[in-house]
């Protein structure tokens, strides 16, 4: 279900992205795509890689905090929550190690030179991954949700450093490393009045799908557990 609804955004993306924008090009219209100088149409990535980075985040976040529920309250509706979001969160990192793999091929000449945050990423791939076999491995419900819960907790306390503070202390190839004499924001919105508008339009509209897609997942989760109880 959740491959469908994102094939669905990543196409409506593209093909606005790709179509819609290059048409209007006169300064009179009141809307152009922005643009940045020596990266020309590739800037176009960061309104999609951004925000499933974002994504990844909140993600993992919620999975943390579902996870300190379920452990306070044995609520197993808590740890149906903390599993969707964790299977959430796997999704957008995937996509955002995609699109900055694309990114990288762009700028750098290679889809993959492991740099730090390149390194980051997969390693987060590794640990919720790992969070995956563990739960599988599990029969017991209880059990299962309450390793879980401190797993999600544990493997939260990574996230901050993979995503935020281990690329910028390290010297590498992405914007915002240590030896990037132009160390702060990772995009210079000012290059266009119009970047920072769809910038944050684009990840607005990414948390709201995100939320919206979570809710769907953990209740269908919930009605299915209801109707095999029921059988």
């Amino acid at each position: 279900m959740y491959w469908k609804i994102l094939l669905f955004v990543l196409m409506t993306f593209v093909s606005i992205a790709g179509i819609a924008f290059p048409i209007v090009e006169k300064p009179s219209v009141w809307y152009e795509f922005p643009f940045i100088p020596g990266l020309g149409e590739n800037a176009k990535i960061i309104f999609f890689h951004v925000p499933t980075a974002w994504l990844t985040v909140i993600a993992f976040l919620m999975s943390c905090i579902y996870g300190f529920k379920y452990l306070k309250s044995k609520n197993l509706n808590d740890d149906v929550k903390a599993y969707v979001a964790n299977q959430l969160g796997i999704i957008f990192c995937i996509l955002a190690t995609v699109t900055g793999a694309v990114w990288a091929k762009f700028a750098w000449g290679a889809f993959w030179s492991w740099d730090p945050r390149q390194t980051s990423i997969f390693a987060l791939l590794l640990i919720y991954g790992a969070w995956f076999a563990l739960r599988s491995s599990i029969e017991s419900e209880e059990k299962r949700a309450t390793l879980s819960s401190v797993y999600s907790i544990i493997a939260f306390v990574t996230v901050p450093f993979f995503i935020f503070i281990m690329p910028r202390i390290m010297t590498g190839l992405h914007p915002g490393s240590a030896d990037d004499e132009t160390s702060g924001p990772i995009v210079n919105f000012k290059m266009n009045e119009n970047m920072l508008l769809i910038f944050f339009i684009s990840l607005i509209a990414f948390t709201i799908l995100y939320f919206w897609m979570w809710n769907i997942g953990y209740k269908s989760i919930l009605l299915k557990e209801k109707i095999q109880k029921n059988f």
